[in-house]
């Protein structure tokens, strides 16, 4: 049976990860903070322990085929200044120690600012901010750590925004929030088209890319390109949706809003994590995809749930739809 250790199990991207390694035939060792007591589940064995201590970690799981770095700071640049290459850095020790290889999702902010159409996985990077600047050292500390022997293998797979899976993405924190009351949140221009990722998704890429690491080099990067969407394409779905539920009218266009970024920039100086959004503003501004051809010569093609299916699935997941409202607004 193939093993696999996911640190910071309890994470959004980490979450689904778990799902689809169980659902593949994957044995999960899932490793959370002291304290937790996540309730038992089927082809998963959790452990709640100190992650700097890569020994007792690695001696607790066993053997181990690969592990994923699911683990995130909060949003902020102070949280990541302090924990971010930390946290990889116990990863690669965790990984070193077990001998095997280790996989982390990727962001589109190592690139900086200036954006092109589409980005490959063999672009240089223009670390023109903080988070992309955290971003880049993170993934040279991966590399180094291959170039060095500490660990036998390191997987980027890189995607764009995440919607689905659980709460506490831009779709249900945002852009959806109040499509209710026939309205929609959108952060930019309606016409600017940018990757999305839905989660369960990319998680199933993940186990796919897993099972065939065998064919990667000691270091790869790889891009997921999801849905390629403009907000005029959410909005589109959103509507039918919001018609469906009975919160619009068949005659009535979804009212699309503009997410108040000088109010946000106001906001900022009292919260960090929303100072740390609104300097990222320049992503919903910019057309940019992510060029997929090397992970599907690798794997063949992405797993890609319909994006209306993928939209509703997510509002359901996320609370704001109940699981009936929810199958009629997919099969409608």
């Amino acid at each position: 049976m193939k093993n696999v250790l996911i640190l910071g199990a309890r994470g959004r991207f980490a979450s689904a990860a778990l799902k689809a390694f169980v659902a593949d035939g994957w044995q999960v060792t899932a490793l959370t903070r002291p304290g937790r007591q996540p309730q038992p589940q089927a082809g998963v064995r959790w452990l709640a322990m100190d992650l700097q201590d890569s020994q007792s970690i690695a001696a607790a799981a066993g053997p181990i085929d690969l592990v994923v770095h699911g683990l995130s700071p909060r949003y902020t640049d102070a949280d990541w200044k302090q924990h971010a290459l930390p946290m990889l850095e116990a990863s690669i020790g965790i990984t070193a120690a077990l001998g095997c290889a280790l996989m982390l999702p990727g962001t589109v902010y190592n690139y900086g600012s200036q954006l092109t159409p589409q980005l490959t996985p063999e672009q240089d990077f223009q670390p023109d901010h903080y988070k992309a600047q955290v971003r880049v050292h993170m993934e040279h500390a991966l590399k180094v750590a291959v170039q060095k022997g500490q660990i036998r293998q390191a997987i980027v797979l890189r995607a764009g925004d995440f919607f689905g899976a659980d709460s506490g993405t831009w779709l249900d924190q945002a852009i959806a929030k109040n499509l209710h009351g026939g309205v929609m949140q959108w952060p930019g221009p309606q016409d600017v088209a940018t990757p999305w990722a839905y989660l369960p998704d990319l998680a199933a890429t993940a186990v796919r890319v897993a099972n065939k690491r065998d064919q990667l080099p000691a270091f790869s990067r790889l891009h997921f390109a999801g849905h390629q969407q403009t907000g005029a394409d959410w909005a589109k779905v959103l509507q039918a949706i919001a018609q469906q539920q009975g919160w619009l009218p068949q005659a009535q266009a979804l009212t699309v809003k503009r997410l108040p970024w000088s109010i946000l920039r106001v906001v900022g100086w009292f919260k960090p994590e929303v100072a740390s959004l609104v300097k990222l503003n320049y992503l919903w501004r910019t057309p940019h995809a992510l060029n997929n051809r090397s992970l599907e010569a690798l794997i063949g093609p992405e797993p890609h749930t319909p994006f209306p299916q993928a939209v509703a699935q997510a509002l359901q997941q996320a609370g704001l739809l109940t699981a009936q409202t929810g199958r009629a607004a997919i099969a409608a």
